[in-house]
């Protein structure tokens, strides 16, 4: 689906806050709320919009540590790499997770109450995927930034 230059500053706009009413919209993009709505509408339809999402603050909601954690597999087996990308995406504790290059095969961000927690959760990986040859971990001692927007280029590609 080719995106104007309406839906790429549209993109832009609710990924940095998509409760923002049309009305608010219109204002920073020339396009009537009624329009606005539409191409929102399209955008979620065609899922250029995936999903919308609350952003919690962490520090209102109860002690939370994040912890950068580096996963090296014994075998790259397609059925092997399947079954933990499964175990991965079901558990929430497992905020994001990357199959990567270099001396891991997969770098995940996990969020724990603290490190007892953290460690049951990665004895449940290890026990459950015979297929994990290590991890190694680090703790995140501050946040300096945090977030999943994409930046759009307001131009279309070449």
């Amino acid at each position: 689906m080719p995106l104007d230059r309406f839906d790429r500053l549209l993109l832009n706009l609710v990924q940095e806050d998509a409760g923002q009413t049309t009305e608010r919209l219109a204002e920073q993009i020339p396009l009537s709320p009624s329009a606005i709505q539409r191409r929102l509408r399209r955008l979620r339809e065609e899922g250029v919009i995936a999903r919308e999402i609350a952003v919690v603050d962490a520090r209102k909601v109860g002690p939370s540590t994040l912890f950068v954690v580096s996963l090296k597999v014994a075998s790259e087996r397609p059925e092997l790499l399947s079954e933990l990308r499964g175990w991965l995406a079901a558990e929430p504790q497992v905020q994001q997770a990357f199959y990567v290059t270099g001396e891991a095969d997969f770098v995940l961000i996990i969020s724990a109450p603290d490190t007892a927690i953290y460690d049951a959760l990665m004895a449940r990986l290890v026990s459950d995927n015979p297929n994990v040859e290590r991890f190694t971990t680090q703790v995140a001692l501050s946040v300096l930034k945090r977030g999943l927007t994409i930046p759009v280029p307001l131009n279309e590609p070449d």
